[in-house]
This record gives C-alpha cells, structure tokens and sequence, in this order.
C-alpha cells in the first residue's frame, strides 16, 4: 500500500462532503496514516479556529485509510464509536491527523488517532473508535 492508493481511495469510497475537506494522505511511515487537513475559512470558526466537526470528520476518514493500508485493501466497515477528547485550540495552520489500528479481529477494529498542529507539533484533539468489519 502507498501513499497514491490511499490517496485515490479519497474519492474512490468517501462522499463529496468529505472530499471538499481535500485531505492529503502524507508520507507513509512505518504504522499507521497520517492526513494533512489544510487550514480553510470554511472550516474555521472566530479567530481562525478549526471547528471539532472537521476533525472528527477528518479523523474517522483517517482511520478507514489505516484499515485500508492494515488489510491491504478495502474492507467495508462502519463506525461503531468514536470518541474524542479537544485538548486546545488549532489555529491558522494545517492540521496532521495520524490514525493507527490497535488491533483488527474479524468483526471489529480498534484504532487511535492524534490530531495535531503542522506548524507547531502541539497534540490538539485524541480519539479513539471501534468499526465493525463487514
């Protein structure tokens, strides 16, 4: 798996919602994806703040790309739980959201995902989630 599969995927099973967000699937390291979400009015509250939706969005998009690279391919999943904890402010920078699997089983995975400033390095937002494998 790479880094241009994992970025064809975008479009190939998330909604236009999502891709309007134009996440970017960066280098591969050796667990794990990480997406840079780049800073956008749009997604921006008072003083330039990145509004929570966005990064749950962007978030809970990341850890399907980290099943993906986990499986080798696609494996149709749905969200079971996903929780997360705002920890500051992210403001007029882009974001890194690195998602890893936990552990994947034949009817569940679990995964963590740590959204933080590209700019700064500052941990902002941590989530965990469960998916139930279809």
């Amino acid at each position: 798996m790479n880094t241009d599969k994992l970025q064809a995927a975008l479009s190939e099973y998330f909604a236009p919602w999502v891709q309007a967000l134009a996440l970017r699937v960066e280098p591969l390291g050796a667990d794990g994806v990480t997406l840079r979400l780049p800073q956008s009015d749009q997604l921006s509250r008072v003083g330039g703040m990145l509004c929570g939706q966005a990064m749950m969005a962007a978030a809970d998009t990341a850890m399907v790309l980290a099943l993906i690279r986990h499986f080798g391919e696609f494996r149709p999943c749905t969200t079971v739980q996903l929780s997360s904890s705002f920890l500051k402010p992210l403001s007029n920078q882009d974001a890194l959201v690195e998602a890893r699997v936990l552990r994947a089983g034949k009817t569940l995975a679990f995964g963590e995902i740590d959204i933080r400033g590209a700019a700064d390095g500052k941990s902002v937002s941590r989530a965990s989630t469960t998916y139930a494998l279809l």
